[in-house]
């Protein structure tokens, strides 16, 4: 989760002054066709789960920290988590209070970004990103006998652990897979070399191949990757990757994956043009085939989702700024999505 001073206060269909206009005039909004889940603080980056035959959410914690805006997100100043629950979609949501406060992560410096959980041997892991006390971002993990938490941090971070925006997968074989990474404020284009480059701060352009997210297999204790993390490389419909100028579909940041008859989807965000993406492949590591657009832009700068199976029908999880009308004091949302008799995704559009 990032955003940038260019255009952002919204999207690209809004520029900042109508955004903060139309947090006042409700005339002028779109009809948003779901209502936010948590309205007495601010909520994003919705990863949801089904825990103990419930509907578990870990989002980032917006809250207006005071730091000017500038184009590495430093305003995205979360300090901690929450974890809310719901017995069943539309049904009450019980916010289970903090979770983690990034007082209690040893090594961490700043900003707690989006995070996402994970059930094995018997515990529950949340799995995070924070700055370091040098300012680099690594994933950390942390531990709890409950999905609510609270969670206790390891020590340190994931060892060849960086940037951000980490997810989970369990496929049916029972291995884990870490997907991660984001650019712009993420970081992600600081690694190219393969070491972290402060200088680095700009994505390749032009017709260079658009930097990739990352995935790695976990351990089996759930705190350390099994290897050394690849390349997630998305291919257009002539099996070619996708190049860097193109923001429509390129990777930028929100990495989520799951499963459908068969089929790995990848989806992501491609951040300054505001789509949810997504593509398919026939194995966790890819290559994944570029399909289309699973949600349209939405109300604000930013978008993170999560795509969940729950009771034979699959929901998405995601954010707007509807309540505030400001990037960074955002809020989480759900709608169910459909697919087409061919596997892929009808896109959804947020408002009516």
């Amino acid at each position: 989760m990032f955003t940038s001073c260019q255009n952002s206060e919204t999207n690209t269909q809004t520029s900042s002054d109508s955004t903060e206009t139309a947090a006042t005039d409700t005339s002028k909004k779109p009809e948003p066709i779901s209502q936010p889940l948590v309205s007495d603080i601010y909520t994003a980056d919705p990863s949801a789960h089904v825990f103990e035959g419930k509907i578990y959410i870990y989002p980032s914690h917006d809250y207006e920290a005071g730091i000017p805006q500038d184009d590495k997100g430093s305003h995205f100043a979360m300090k901690d988590f929450h974890v809310f629950s719901i017995d069943s979609i539309g049904g009450k949501v019980t916010d289970h209070g903090v979770a983690l406060d990034i007082k209690d992560i040893p090594w961490a410096g700043r900003q707690l970004w989006a995070p996402d959980a994970a059930f094995a041997n018997g515990k529950y892991y949340l799995y995070f990103p924070v700055k370091d006390k040098q300012d680099i971002f690594r994933i950390g993990v942390a531990t709890s006998a409950t999905p609510a938490g609270p969670f206790k941090a390891e020590t340190k971070p994931i060892e060849g652990s960086y940037s951000i925006d980490p997810t989970v997968f369990k496929d049916d074989n029972g291995r884990f897979y870490m997907y991660f990474g984001g650019i712009w404020g993420g970081q992600l284009q600081r690694w190219q070399s393969g070491k972290y480059d402060s200088t680095a701060k700009e994505e390749p352009g032009g017709d260079t191949l658009a930097l990739t997210a990352k995935v790695a297999r976990l351990n089996n204790n759930m705190l350390q990757f099994d290897e050394k993390p690849r390349n997630v490389v998305i291919l257009d419909k002539d099996g070619k990757a996708i190049k860097a100028s193109d923001h429509d579909k390129r990777f930028f940041e929100a990495s989520w994956m799951h499963k459908y008859n068969g089929k790995y989807y990848f989806s992501y965000s491609t951040g300054d043009t505001h789509f949810i993406n997504y593509a398919i492949g026939d194995n966790p590591y890819g290559p994944f085939t570029y399909q289309g657009v699973v949600l349209n832009p939405v109300d604000g700068w930013t978008n993170h989702h999560s795509i969940v199976e729950i009771n034979n029908k699959w929901y998405l999880f995601y954010h707007d700024v509807q309540l505030s009308g400001k990037t960074h004091l955002r809020n989480v949302k759900v709608t169910e999505l459909h697919y087409n008799e061919d596997g892929t995704i009808q896109p959804v559009t947020a408002y009516k």
